[in-house]
């Protein structure tokens, strides 16, 4: 072994030093040249990285799409998406969605989910998918079908009701027509006796144990269908003993009174009719509540929510004549007799010793899987921000109304803007997603999943949602339901659509707008009116569980002179083609209509350097509440030791600060991006101040405190619901010292929430340290 340190090695290692760290030096500064320079590259990929954008829009960002993040979108955009809307093409997409039954769970509705993913794809979208959710749904037996009968002393029938809706025109006449059934409701083989007990509400129960000697405790009851969700009509009656229920359609609420002109000749309900639909309004998926139906989910033996104990079975109005001729007892109150020809009885008994009414049900729950589909138009400034607009998929069974009115449009939609787009004039400020719900029918099952899915992004990243469950149900004028922060930007659109009703223009009304707000004037704020929503339709989940802005739009029919519980083909297999081709909007011009004011309202979400979410809106619905709230209850509250001064100055403390806040709002720059998306992050997240996490009490998946439906009424909105609703619990002496308890808690709850909600709109250094 040699020794590395000999002499000849010193002298040559003294030779190398002084080039050596001449070396060392160049290559140092080489290395930080190097470092330098790909940390810039490094800072401008990963930090700021390109924006994504489809092969439709080229070259740099954002000039080159014609775009500036410092200003509103080109006016003239909202001119050509308007103006691109086309009847014939809403036309044509009808008649595709209707050309067969699609009900929840079938490959018929996959199939269409499929299709319209396809049509997404060719017109231009950056985006589609199907997402998949395996749920619990509900199905009738279709080789020993359901029906009601009448049985002698000796147990021999009597009357039997139709098995199936006869056909009428050909469209009809298709295989898998689901017979009329009730959703969810439990099998059943019962007899019994008869009560009638008109809409079946709460006041309807409350007049019948309080003016009679009947109760429905171990009766079938009779129901009309009407005023009131029908799964609410079931649990009312269920609550109080009775066996099981008969719901019917009475020509007092689906027909002009006159049955003789019915479809196919007019769109009312011909006597064969009868309205299919869920009884169940739960929490999406029976089996997943809280969390998607997806493969690895937990599936609990028995629902978290009320599903049905009782058999329930729907009937048209000629089969229900039949039961009501049968029936004996005193006769009801006017405002309880509908339009059938006969004398309306409460019954108790037949008219005939010994007979009985049979009900056989054969509904059961299936597992199937469901699909929701989308198409997304990825924003070019703030992609993370979504307008979501949505529309169920899934009829009872053809739907040419109820959803596929407001499919056709919502497809006519995505063409127009996929056009606009491929011309590269035009990509929105932020995301647009297209949904199409599957088994909305069934209790909003699969837009309550996606919500569930994906809780954490859409809370952070929805700007609003705008749903078209129906595009037309009449052709009268608009109706809106609506959370207020999007009042403004319903009206604004309205006002940009020219009025489809020719007379109406003559007479001087122009535009949607007009004709809306003279048939539907709001006097109070002397603007058309806005309801505030229930649970009916896929809007619901956002409101209830994430707080998102959301609006239901549609036509409707003139609700001053017509008494109509729902358009009245709706539910039934005559809701065809041809009803809305040939009887309620023959030219698809009030369908146009309604997708150009849809097209406007998403363009300004998605455009608008500042949203159009309008604060002060919210906080005089909040007044307005407040006062009724306190008018009816206030007193009562009053002497049961609830300060009720304590809420007022809980909503005037968020008053002022909504006018601060507006103030402030007015005057931002607009060209500083801090400045517009701490705005804008305040405008989404208000509405989403009004959640509790521990939800309404004795509804944990209800989470919004004051824009919720009734707990009585699943259809309509309700001021402050969990102390409304507690409140009338002990006015009908329910539960009294228990219902007390929940007012004096919730009010708790609802002051602190109105209290907490000042923040959101506050400076980040002010609302730290202040009350």
């Amino acid at each position: 072994m040699y020794d590395i340190h000999s002499s000849d090695d010193d002298a040559y290692l003294a030779r190398r030093r002084p080039r050596d760290t001449r070396c060392l030096i160049i290559a140092t500064i080489a290395a930080v040249i190097v470092a330098f320079v790909i940390g810039i590259l490094i800072g401008r990929f990963a930090a700021c990285p390109e924006p994504e954008v489809g092969n439709d829009v080229t070259g740099g960002f954002p000039e080159s799409a014609n775009y500036s993040w410092m200003k509103d979108g080109d006016p003239t955009i909202s001119r050509l998406l308007i103006d691109g809307m086309k009847a014939e093409n809403i036309r044509s997409n009808l008649k595709m969605l209707t050309e067969k039954p699609h009900l929840s769970g079938t490959e018929q509705n996959h199939e269409l989910g499929r299709k319209l993913t396809e049509f997404w794809t060719e017109v231009g979208l950056d985006h589609v998918t199907l997402t998949p959710y395996k749920v619990q749904l509900s199905y009738p037996n279709e080789t020993s079908l359901s029906y009601v009968e009448l049985l002698d002393g000796n147990g021999n029938s009597v009357y039997k009701s139709n098995l199936t809706e006869p056909v009428l025109t050909p469209e009809e006449n298709k295989p898998d027509v689901v017979p009329p059934f009730n959703a969810y409701s439990p099998p059943g083989n019962i007899t019994g006796e008869i009560v009638y007990l008109n809409y079946g509400r709460v006041e309807d129960h409350l007049y019948l144990e309080r003016n009679t000697s009947l109760t429905v405790k171990g009766k079938i009851v009779l129901v009309r269908y009407g005023k009131i969700f029908r799964g609410d009509k079931v649990r009312q009656a269920e609550k109080r003993g009775a066996i099981g229920v008969i719901l019917f359609s009475d020509p007092d609420d689906i027909t002009s009174g006159i049955v003789d002109k019915v479809y196919p000749d007019d769109w009312w309900l011909p006597p064969s009719g009868a309205q299919r639909g869920s009884i169940y309004l739960g929490v999406g998926d029976p089996l997943t509540p809280g969390y998607p139906a997806i493969e690895s989910a937990y599936r609990k033996k028995d629902p978290d929510e009320y599903m049905p104990g009782i058999p329930c079975h729907p009937v048209g109005y000629g089969i229900a004549v039949k039961i009501m001729e049968a029936l004996a007892g005193i006769e009801v109150p006017i405002d309880w007799r509908g339009k059938m020809n006969v004398t309306y009885k409460f019954g108790g008994s037949f008219n005939t010793n010994g007979w009985k009414a049979h009900i056989f049900v054969s509904t059961a729950p299936k597992m199937v899987t469901t699909y929701n589909a989308f198409g997304i138009i990825r924003g070019a400034v703030e992609p993370d921000r979504y307008v979501l607009v949505g529309n169920h998929r899934d009829a009872w069974v053809f739907g040419a109304l109820d959803p596929s009115s407001g499919t056709a449009a919502m497809m006519e939609m995505s063409r127009v803007m996929g056009n606009l787009l491929k011309s590269g004039k035009w990509r929105p400020r932020r995301s647009i997603v297209f949904c199409s719900w599957g088994a909305e029918e069934y209790g909003l099952v699969g837009s309550i999943e996606w919500v569930e899915h994906y809780t954490k992004v859409l809370g952070a990243r929805a700007v609003a949602y705008l749903n078209v469950d129906i595009a037309v149900e009449g052709n009268f004028s608009l109706r809106a339901l609506g959370t207020p922060l999007l009042y403004q930007s319903v009206y604004s659109a309205a006002r940009k659509v020219s009025n489809p009703n020719q007379a109406e223009v003559a007479a001087g009304r122009t535009s949607v707008y007009d004709t809306w707000f003279n048939t539907f004037p709001w006097q109070a704020y002397d603007r058309p009116e806005i309801n505030l929503p229930g649970s009916g339709s896929d809007y619901a989940p956002f409101r209830d569980r994430i707080g998102v802005a959301n609006i239901d739009i549609r036509y409707t029919w003139n609700k001053k002179k017509m008494k109509l519980s729902a358009y009245p083909m709706y539910h039934s297999v005559y809701e065809t083609f041809y009803l809305v081709d040939k009887i309620m909007d023959i030219g698809f011009k009030y369908h146009t209509a309604l997708g150009q004011l849809w097209v406007e309202m998403t363009r300004q979400l998605a455009d608008d350097v500042i949203l159009p979410l309008n604060v002060s809106d919210m906080v005089s619905l909040i007044k307005d509440q407040t006062d009724n709230l306190l008018t009816r209850f206030g007193q009562l509250m009053e002497n049961n030791g609830t300060d009720t001064a304590v809420l007022r100055s809980a909503v005037q403390n968020l008053t002022n600060t909504v006018y601060e806040f507006v103030k402030a709002v007015s005057s931002v720059d607009k060209k500083d991006p801090y400045a517009v998306r701490r705005v804008n992050d305040q405008l989404m997240n208000v509405e989403r101040a009004f959640i509790d996490p521990n939800g309404l009490p004795g509804r944990k998946y209800k989470h919004h405190l004051l824009f919720t439906e009734s707990n009585v009424n699943s259809y309509a909105g309700s001021s402050y619901p969990g102390l409304s609703d507690a409140l009338t619990n002990i006015e009908q002496g329910e539960n009294v010292t228990e219902q007390w308890e929940v007012v004096h808690r919730h009010f708790a709850v609802v002051v602190f929430t109105l209290q907490s909600a000042q923040s959101v709109l506050k400076n980040v250094t002010d609302f730290m340290f202040t009350y």
